[in-house]
């Protein structure tokens, strides 16, 4: 594939805040760690104080690949190699982290993870003394269903329709037949087609709960590469964030810490992607996950009849500190806990919530990693490739709005000169001179004037834009490509990867699909990359 990188900017799909991270402005700089750039991870692998339990950590990731039936799998080896190096002090992870998405969901799910890829090979070249393994952070306890239940794969909705509560890690995937069917037929036969049907059948079929189905589905993608998927429900884990845990939920100390620290990004125009609650923990059982709130000198787990004196609470986390589970905005510390990590790679608003967490890392003195914004690409293929090189499109043409593309199409082509900005000047300058006549006659009528001229400039404009629209019909046919392009490319007027599923472009490609991403992502440069075919 080719390649080609427009800044972020120039999309119209960033907000300026991830624009001022990226640029270095200074008043953001107390909300993060260090740059991400080499230099920065030079300094925090400078400083970095690993709490994770090692020995826990390989124990349980190698568990959990024995129970998935990865532990002899060719594509895990390279996963599992790299959950050995685990064990030494001078090997450290880049986490990216999602929900559990059917069918791995929208593009972006596979982007994150093959930035985390891309990132620590990169690492590695930088710090040879070291290891660096990228690991996928399953978000097996979030409980929003009605998230993840659906992708959009070539203009087609496939739904997974079921009534789900509790984590969603949890939940058997054995309703998925319709939604599961529905896929393979989208995927159709060719090329590719039956080995990733291969892929989600047994993903979808073989397992009685949905991380255990993602983490088949991940791993098949991407354990070749030395992708760690990791699955933090459980007691061992936990167990390392109880004292954490207890703490919080007894002095409410991310709820002050986040607090301040909302206020202050607030003052800067940041707009708040997350706010904390007094409790940030919610309750965990099979088919519940319900919030902890304090009423009545009692612990209260909403929706249910459970409740805890503080004292019944304490020994309930001290026996059962998986049934805790953190919120969006303690995840994050208890990710930074148990992982031996020094950046997150996440898309733009999760970058954003992140700056709002590290007063509360401080607090508890665990190392904020360096947050690095995932690559962002957009995928063309050969023939939309061809309409866009007929039309002289450049990049960074093809994000804008399609009246745009159209407008400044017709003023480059026309054999008429479309532009009045010639004769405006000219009027202008007779101005100039009407509004110095009028100043000596009387002073008070130069606003008039004014008044006159800025009514005639929009008449101007609406004539101009008259002569475009007319020029327009008569380059109609050749129009109404841009329409095509942008339908193809942007479906629903939404970024191809915030939309469309992978499976197409792994039908047509395979896994070189994958290589080729791994190949033109490139981590640290932040730039939206166009991929054509």
């Amino acid at each position: 594939m080719d390649s080609a990188c427009i800044d972020y900017k120039e999309t119209g799909y960033f907000s300026q805040t991830i624009s001022d991270y990226l640029e270095n402005i200074p008043e953001l700089r107390s909300f993060y760690s260090h740059r991400p750039d080499m230099k920065g991870f030079a300094d925090l692998l400078e400083s970095k104080k690993v709490i994770a339990n090692r020995h826990t950590l390989v124990n349980v990731l190698t568990k959990q690949y024995e129970q998935n039936g990865l532990s002899t799998a060719y594509h895990a080896q390279s996963a599992l190699e790299n959950i050995k190096l685990l064990q030494a002090d001078d090997t450290y992870t880049v986490t990216t982290g999602h929900q559990l998405n059917i069918f791995a969901g929208p593009l972006y799910f596979i982007y994150k993870i093959v930035t985390a890829i891309k990132l620590s090979r990169q690492l590695k070249e930088a710090f040879p003394d070291k290891n660096f393994v990228p690991v996928y952070w399953m978000a097996s306890e979030d409980h929003d269903f009605a998230e993840i239940n659906y992708t959009n794969i070539g203009g087609k909705k496939v739904h997974w329709w079921y009534e789900a509560s509790g984590a969603t890690g949890r939940i058997n995937p054995e309703t998925m037949r319709q939604a599961l069917n529905q896929y393979k037929g989208a995927l159709g036969i060719e090329k590719h087609a039956a080995e990733l049907a291969e892929i989600v059948e047994s993903a979808y079929t073989k397992f009685d709960k949905l991380a255990d189905a993602t983490r088949y589905l991940v791993n098949a993608l991407f354990g070749q590469y030395g992708l760690v998927v990791i699955d933090a429900d459980g007691h061992q884990f936990k167990q390392q964030f109880a004292p954490i845990m207890e703490r919080d939920i007894m002095e409410q100390n991310s709820f002050k810490n986040i607090s301040a620290t909302n206020e202050q990004l607030h003052q800067l125009g940041v707009h708040i992607q997350v706010n904390p609650r007094e409790i940030n923990f919610f309750y965990l059982l099979d088919g519940l996950r319900e919030r902890i709130v304090f009423e009545s000198d009692n612990y209260q787990v909403l929706n249910s009849e459970i409740s805890f004196s503080e004292a019944e609470l304490k020994q309930e986390i001290k026996q059962h500190p998986e049934r805790f589970s953190p919120n969006v905005v303690m995840r994050p510390l208890y990710q930074e806990c148990i992982l031996p990590n020094i950046a997150y790679v996440g898309g733009g608003a999760e970058v954003v919530y992140w700056l709002e967490l590290k007063s509360n890392f401080d607090f508890y003195k665990v190392d904020f990693p360096i947050l690095i914004l995932r690559n962002s690409g957009l995928v063309i293929g050969k023939e939309t490739a061809s309409k866009i090189s007929k039309m002289e499109l450049a990049p960074a043409d093809l994000f804008k709005s399609t009246d745009d593309i159209k407008n400044c199409w017709v003023k480059k082509h026309s054999k008429h000169t479309l532009s009045l900005t010639e004769e405006w000047r000219e009027l202008s300058s007779v101005f100039e001179k009407i509004k110095l006549r009028a100043h000596k006659i009387d002073s008070t009528l130069v606003p008039s004037t004014d008044a006159v001229q800025a009514r005639l400039k929009h008449a101007i404009d609406n004539l101009e834009k008259k002569l475009v629209k007319a020029e327009k019909i008569n380059y109609h046919t050749r129009l109404e490509q841009v329409e095509h392009i942008k339908g193809d490319i942007f479906p629903k007027d939404s970024l191809q990867e915030r939309t469309e599923n992978f499976g197409l472009f792994y039908v047509k490609w395979g896994q070189h699909f994958i290589d080729e991403l791994i190949r033109n992502f490139e981590p640290l440069d932040f730039k939206f990359t166009v991929l054509t075919e």
